[in-house]
């Protein structure tokens, strides 16, 4: 109630307080008249009160923004999380004991294959060659006897001088001999080769990792020192659900898929080489349903390092005719995905929509859009079913060069 009618009543009041009071000293002026002009002034304040409220302007519209769904052939590209491994990753460990003396390569650098890296002791091994060496000389001694024995005893049987039994043994001697000359040779060249051990040269030609040994250290055989990587070409291992291995096998898009295999590396970039499917794994991993798929690409000038953080991308669909949103003018609610779709009349609707894959930052749709349809980008949390919108189109460059705009 308004100012004016709170005035107005306290005048009624005090009309009627005043009739009443003159009605004690005139009994003859009837109190009807004053009640009937508070009633009416109390009436015209209501009025006033009424007229001074002005009734309030309709809220415009809502504003969105919508694009048209798009209908076009799109390439239906699928990914995989995998890992970078060498396509031959060497442990080197020494052949022999000894104290490490010297490191000889650089750590992280190339290496070729028969190149030196570490240097052990040699002294203990060269005393082992030096023995082998004088018992080969004995044994040869001993056979060179022998062999004197059978040739001095050979004519002297025939004219009855020496028994038969004499050169009998005489000929055992000599092939006892002979053997133990080449017991003794094959020690010898054991030794040779427990020496030449001593320099550990690289086994293959790759990238040598960091030294895991220290100069001084003593070296066993199951001492790993470090270890180098073939990565030209590299090997990528990724895993694949059991039902797209079923797939692939039965279709030969799945098989030209695994031809033209493409590289994302960890800041996203693409790598400029591409690969193909080199193996499948004998089993299904029974505990996540997949099984294990090993990628190989070029790597010229040794980029990539085993361990890295890859994605595999394969072109494995072509969609012919495909229907196009942009992502964000999804709202998801419970595994169910909805759509706001303005008519020509600028009237609101809320659609279910059935969604297929990805492609770049569009969804396909597989049901539940026309194409031409105007979905809401911005603003859907505004809009119910039947509610008169202000649509303004959306821009977005990703999305118009997928779309084949300009």
């Amino acid at each position: 109630m308004t100012a004016e009618s709170n005035y107005l009543i306290a005048l009624c009041r005090n009309r009627e307080a005043s009739s009443i009071s003159c009605a004690r000293f005139s009994r003859k002026r009837p109190a009807v008249p004053a009640r009937f002009l508070c009633a009416s002034l109390l009436l015209l304040g209501t009025l006033c009160g009424c007229r001074s409220e002005e009734a309030k302007p309709a809220p415009p519209p809502p504003g969105v923004t919508v694009t048209p769904v798009v209908q076009k052939d799109v390439d239906i590209h699928q990914e995989w999380v995998g890992t970078t491994i060498g396509n031959i990753d060497a442990d080197i460990r020494p052949k022999v004991d000894g104290f490490l003396l010297t490191q000889l390569y650089s750590e992280g650098s190339y290496v070729n294959k028969g190149q030196p890296m570490f240097q052990l002791d040699q002294r203990q091994t060269q005393a082992a060659v030096q023995q082998a060496q004088a018992k080969l000389e004995r044994a040869r001694a001993v056979l060179a006897q022998a062999q004197i024995d059978v040739k001095r005893y050979t004519p002297l049987v025939a004219q009855k001088a020496v028994s038969q039994a004499e050169l009998d043994k005489a000929t055992s001697m000599e092939r006892a001999s002979t053997a133990e000359v080449d017991a003794d040779q094959a020690a010898l060249d054991n030794a040779s080769l427990n020496l030449g051990w001593t320099t550990v040269t690289s086994p293959i030609s790759g990238i040598a990792g960091i030294s895991k040994v220290g100069v001084g250290d003593l070296m066993t055989p199951t001492t790993v020192m470090t270890t180098i990587s073939n990565v030209n070409p590299i090997y990528v291992d990724f895993s694949i659900a059991e039902q797209d291995y079923m797939r692939f096998t039965r279709e030969k898009s799945g098989q030209a898929a695994g031809q033209s295999l493409q590289l994302i590396l960890g800041d996203g970039r693409v790598f400029p080489q591409g690969g193909r499917a080199l193996l499948v794994n004998r089993e299904v991993d029974t505990r996540t349903g997949t099984i294990q798929v090993r990628a190989e690409f070029p790597n010229p000038g040794n980029v990539l390092r085993p361990g890295q953080y890859a994605r595999i991308r394969a072109t494995t669909e072509v969609r012919k005719g495909a229907l196009l949103i942009p992502q964000q003018a999804v709202s998801e609610l419970q595994g169910i995905y909805q759509v706001g779709v303005v008519g020509s009349d600028n009237k609101a609707t809320i659609k279910t929509v059935t969604l297929g894959p990805q492609f770049g930052d569009m969804w396909v749709v597989e049901s539940g859009l026309q194409a031409g349809e105007k979905v809401i980008v911005d603003g859907l949390q505004r809009v119910k079913t039947g509610m008169t919108v202000a649509p303004a189109p959306f821009k977005d460059t990703q999305a118009s060069a997928q779309s084949g705009e300009k």
